[in-house]
């Protein structure tokens, strides 16, 4: 009897161990390990008969492999041995699957597809990579900073191009001299014979071949001297005569922050090298081709694009600049991509980007000559994007038909072109977005991945890739992240929903096809409290636009009726969706916060992904303007609908969010009585470049878009009251920024505010101690302001 009571007293008290509620902010913030590990990195065996992925059910240091057959579905350890074998080589086929190239150790490797026997090509010091078949059988690759052509049926290898690192050296062929000069010349000959016999040069013997042997004649190949230039994208069209390349040119004069590093192991501050901010100049880009037939080398003829030379809207609003850059007339600097050519080698497009971001351009290129005719043009006034929008998704359907993707329509949506007659047909339509995109081997077919159900979900489709209709695959609603196999019959599915992390599942590629789950990784402790699955809800934000938020309605609503706001950062990114968030620490934080009688609200505000182009650009020149209001309009249509007072509303936030939360506690103090702002953008003219100029363009040459979009200028606004959370080794918004406002705050006299410093984070905190740390002061600011009368 009292082994029994014992063995029932260990166990209540291991199911209380296990039982998470009440929530805490040390439970919550630990080490995300107690909530179970996630499986990742999916990768198919070649034979398409096995999924290997990472995973660690059993919570140990790291991730291990695990593989799961089709046969029974059930997850095995592995070693990386068995991965290599199963998933095999990166095989490049030319146009026969006869034969294969792939690189091992540096070096490449022809190899037999059915004998499975493999012929290595080379063998040196240097790697060699990039190699591919050429249209007559011979293959292409790099080394170093220069092409090599192989003949297999010969043998024989041949160096394509002479790149050559440095300046064209000095010639040292002494020139003509003076009239005195040619005069002792000229007398010299006359008066000794033995300067008027002809002089052979004695050719020395080479070794190996013999005293009598001939010295044989070198090839030479055209030097092209690359001086302080950065050689990038060299390829060679399909007849192996064109090679095209990019030279980038660094600034010169352009300076790098410091962030400094205080808590070392050596006991000094040691500084860290950063990057550059927004408005420093950028690297310039020229783009040449050399026939090595001719043995020339000529320009690709950006100056030819179709509105090189346009001037984005906003430099109206600057006379003396418009005035100026009409007079200079200047070609706009542009970045190019390619070229792509089609399979028969006949045809190539190359994409260019324009580096003020506000047009990307598909250009068809005439590789004799460097000319380039226009495709397709993509212009915005804001800037260019959108997922799949550029190079990443263009590719030949056929040798006279491109695909690509476009926003024309507002959404991100697939196109096909032909590229000789320029006529264009739009394969997708609609108010959503093409997510992910992958043609099928056979070219019949397009997979693609997109928010057609609702912007929050998203699924896996299969479409004709002469247009038709749509087929769904998944059926899962919530968040379904495909990775097709190699023979195109199953899907290994990563799934999640709100309130269930992710897990693999596997489904055979049909319409209708049931989806079986494979892992389980959440933890007992995880599972034992009952997460909310928060309200999914939309409003009309005050200029009619439709605005997605989540709602975690107070499951006990305190007296005071408080809110709080939570801003996501990243800012292109979505967090209003039907799958588990990357933001899991605050979805567990919003949890608790409801369970003490808040009622919270996550808001996809204006520039926040998936609603398409207008949403995105909402913000073009004025960061903390609709961005900012959709979180006022937010709080608005929770006291209309969720009986919230509007004197206790707070809001929080990291990165983006964090920028969001000063300046609603700075332009919008009657809203918010209190934020807590975490490693915050405070003056956008300090962050970097290739997020801000796409924006609010640069600061010395768009300053009302900067003064108005950066919390520094408005901060003689602050009533409530304000935590801000740095942490001091942040390479992407560095400590400097808070340290700026915190100094602005000083010279304004504000006592309302505090700031808490973490000497080892950086962006992203990693230590458990301090996300515990940081978020126990949010809560206690909310407990405190929100709470009292």
């Amino acid at each position: 009897m009292k082994k029994y009571l014992i063995c029932l007293l260990l166990t209540i008290s291991i199911a209380k161990a296990q039982q998470l509620a009440p929530l805490t902010v040390e439970k919550i913030m630990r080490d995300p390990k107690w909530m179970g590990v996630a499986p990742s990195n999916y990768r198919w065996s070649a034979d398409s008969k096995k999924v290997f992925f990472s995973w660690n059910p059993e919570n140990k240091d790291k991730d291990v492999l695990y593989s799961v057959g089709l046969n029974g579905l059930k997850p095995q350890k592995e070693d990386e041995k068995a991965l290599e074998k199963a998933i095999g080589m990166t095989l490049t086929f030319g146009a026969t699957i006869s034969s294969a190239l792939f690189e091992k150790g540096g070096d490449i490797y022809l190899f037999n597809p059915k004998t499975k026997e493999e012929q290595r090509l080379t063998n040196t010091v240097e790697r060699e990579n990039g190699a591919k078949f050429l249209k007559d059988g011979s293959i292409s690759y790099q080394r170093g900073d220069n092409l090599f052509l192989v003949n297999l049926k010969t043998n024989e290898t041949k160096q394509l191009t002479n790149f050559v690192k440095g300046k064209k050296p000095v010639s040292t062929e002494k020139k003509p001299g003076s009239a005195q000069e040619s005069w002792l010349k000229a007398d010299q000959t006359q008066l000794f014979d033995v300067l008027k016999k002809d002089k052979k040069p004695i050719v020395p013997a080479r070794l190996g071949f013999g005293t009598g042997a001939s010295a044989g004649t070198e090839k030479t190949i055209k030097a092209i001297y690359l001086e302080d230039k950065l050689l990038t994208g060299l390829t060679v069209s399909p007849d192996g005569r064109f090679v095209t390349y990019r030279l980038v040119t660094m600034p010169s004069n352009g300076q790098n922050t410091i962030v400094p590093s205080y808590v070392t192991a050596s006991g000094y501050t040691e500084d860290i090298n950063g990057r550059t901010k927004v408005g420093e100049a950028m690297a310039s880009f020229e783009n040449y081709i050399y026939d090595n037939q001719r043995d020339t080398v000529y320009s690709i003829h950006v100056e030819q694009i179709p509105g090189i030379k346009d001037l984005p809207d906003y430099v109206k609003e600057y006379p003396k600049q418009l005035e100026e850059r009409k007079k200079k007339n200047e070609d706009r600097k542009v970045s190019l991509a390619g070229p792509f050519w089609n399979d028969a080698g006949s045809t190539a497009v190359v994409v260019a980007d324009a580096l003020d971001n506000k047009d990307l351009w598909i250009l068809k290129l005439d590789i004799t000559t460097g000319n380039v005719s226009l495709v397709d043009r993509q212009r915005d006034e804001a800037w260019i994007g959108g997922p799949g929008v550029g190079a990443r998704n263009l590719g030949w359907l056929n040798n006279s038909q491109i695909y690509y993707q476009s926003e024309a329509t507002g959404y991100s949506h697939l196109y096909v072109a032909n590229v000789a007659t320029l006529e264009k047909k739009q394969l997708t339509s609609g108010k959503w977005e093409v997510q992910g995109l992958q043609l099928s081997k056979d070219k019949k077919t397009f997979y693609i991945s997109g928010n057609k159900e609702h912007p929050g979900i998203t699924h896996f489709y299969k479409l004709n890739a002469q247009g038709g209709n749509l087929q769904q695959i998944t059926s899962m609603k919530g968040g379904n992240e495909v990775t097709l196999s190699p023979d195109e019959k199953w899907l290994a599915i990563n799934y999640s929903y709100m309130d269930k992390p992710w897990e693999l599942y596997i489904q055979e590629n049909k319409p209708g096809a049931k989806a079986t789950q494979v892992t389980s990784s959440s933890s007992k402790a995880f599972k034992s409290y009952e997460w909310r699955k928060p309200d999914m809800v939309s409003f009309k934000n005050r200029y009619g636009s439709a605005v997605y938020a989540r709602v975690y309605p107070a499951k006990n609503p305190h007296p005071n009726r408080p809110a709080i706001v939570f801003v996501h950062g990243a800012g292109y990114l979505q967090n209003v969706h039907f799958w588990w968030s990357q933001y899991f620490r605050e979805y567990m934080f919003n949890n608790m916060l409801a369970d003490n009688g808040y009622t919270v609200i996550d808001i996809d505000y204006t520039a926040s992904s998936g609603y398409g182009r207008d949403h995105r650009t909402g913000i073009y020149r004025h960061m903390g303007g609709k961005d900012l209001t959709d979180q006022v309009d937010g709080v608005k249509m929770l006291v209309e609908k969720y009986n919230v007072d509007p004197k206790h509303v707070g809001l929080y936030g990291g990165s983006y969010g964090g920028f969001i939360t000063l300046m609603g506690l700075f332009t919008e103090p009657n809203v918010f009585a209190s934020g807590a702002g975490l490693r915050s953008v405070t003056d956008w003219a300090h962050y970097n470049n290739g997020y801000t100029a796409n924006i609010l363009n640069e600061p010395f040459n768009d300053e009302l878009a900067y003064k108005r979009s950066s919390p520094i200028y408005f901060a003689n606004g602050l009533k409530g009251n304000l935590l801000m959370c740095h942490g001091m080794v942040d390479v992407n918004v560095h400590f400097q920024d808070v340290v700026r406002l915190s100094q602005r705050l000083i010279e304004l006299g504000k006592n309302n505010w505090e700031l808490a410093v973490y000497p080892v984070e950086d962006h992203g905190f990693i230590e458990p101690s301090s996300w515990t740390d940081e978020y126990k002061r949010v809560f206690k600011l909310f407990e405190t302001t929100l709470k009292s009368k």
